[in-house]
This record gives C-alpha cells, structure tokens and sequence, in this order.
C-alpha cells in the first residue's frame, strides 16, 4: 500500500505570499522573542566586552616581542569579535537590531572589563580565566534556556560555549607553564 502525499501547493504559495512582508518568520516564538532577542544582545555585550578587554592586553603583551601569552590574547580577540558578529546577525535574522551601545556595554556583559596590573602577567591570565568560566556557565544556561524552542540560536551559543571551553583550558595551561610567574606571596 502506498500512501501519496497530496500538497496543497496553491494554498502554500498564498500563505507564503501572505507573510512575505511581514519580515522574518517570528510566530513560532510567540512572545519569547523579544526575550530571546535581549538574551542574545546581552551575550553580544559580553563578547564584545571581552573583545575589548583581550585586544588591550594583546597589544601590551606584544610591546617588546612576542609572547605566547600576547598570542593567546590576540586568537581570544578573535574569537570574541567573530562571536559578537555572528550573535548580532542572528539576531537581525530574528528581526531585532543587535545593541552595541557603549553605555550599556559594560552593564549588560555580566563580565568585567577592569584591567590587571599590565605587568603581572599572572593576575591577567587568572582576570581572563575567571571571565571565560563565568561565559562557560552563562552560555551553558542560555543553551538550556533555549532548548528546542530555538535550535539555530542554541547551536550558535553551543558553538561559542565550545570556544570559551577552548580559551579557559588555554589559560589554565599559559598559567601552568613556566612563561607564567608564579603568585607573589605578601609578607606576614
């Protein structure tokens, strides 16, 4: 027995054409994706924080020669810029407008962008570690957040999370190595 799938494809094209001015296909998000939109502005914010934040000391780290750690700064920066870049097309694709206000920037990251002393190379790899394992566990929850509900913006997070994974064990390990130096001890 065969079964035929009889489309409709008249009423498809009607329907189509109906909605083609209404932008991008919004109703299966009901009224979540606005909240689902400002989720993603806040992980764009804290991308681009942190963009910021590796940029500089990339630049610092490079001031004489080249270090790994100016190396990890500088591949960390791009990192983050291409996340922000793709979280902000997405959420064009959502029909929102990506927030990339300086005055909010900060506010909004869920990240800080204060700066370690520039010549203790060891408090700024425990400044950028201690960011990206707070990423890892915003990410981790924003993924879960969106579940099902929103499989394209989960697998973009999910992809940024693996980055952050990435980055946190590169820390781990510049702050294991011996170009690291090691904590100073304060007298008792």
């Amino acid at each position: 027995m065969t079964h035929s799938l009889a489309l409709d494809v008249d009423r498809i094209r009607r329907e189509a054409q109906r909605t083609i001015d209404a932008g991008p296909v919004r109703s299966a998000y009901g009224p979540d994706i606005e909240r689902v939109i400002c989720v993603l502005n806040n992980v764009v914010a804290a991308e681009v924080v942190g963009w910021l934040r590796c940029t500089r000391q990339a630049i610092l780290a490079h001031r004489s020669t080249p270090t790994p750690a100016g190396e990890s700064f500088k591949t960390q920066a791009d990192r983050r810029m291409r996340h922000a870049v793709a979280l902000a097309d997405r959420i064009v694709r959502l029909g929102g407008r990506p927030d990339f206000d300086p005055a909010t920037l900060a506010q909004r990251s869920r990240t800080d962008y204060s700066t370690a002393d520039d010549t203790e190379l060891r408090a700024i790899l425990e400044q950028n570690l201690l960011a990206s394992r707070i990423a890892v566990a915003t990410y981790r929850q924003v993924a879960d957040w969106l579940g099902d509900h929103d499989p394209l913006s989960r697998r973009l997070i999910e992809s940024v999370l693996a980055d952050e994974r990435r980055t946190a064990a590169e820390l781990t390990a510049l702050l294991g190595s011996p170009a690291a130096p090691a904590p100073r001890t304060s007298p008792e």
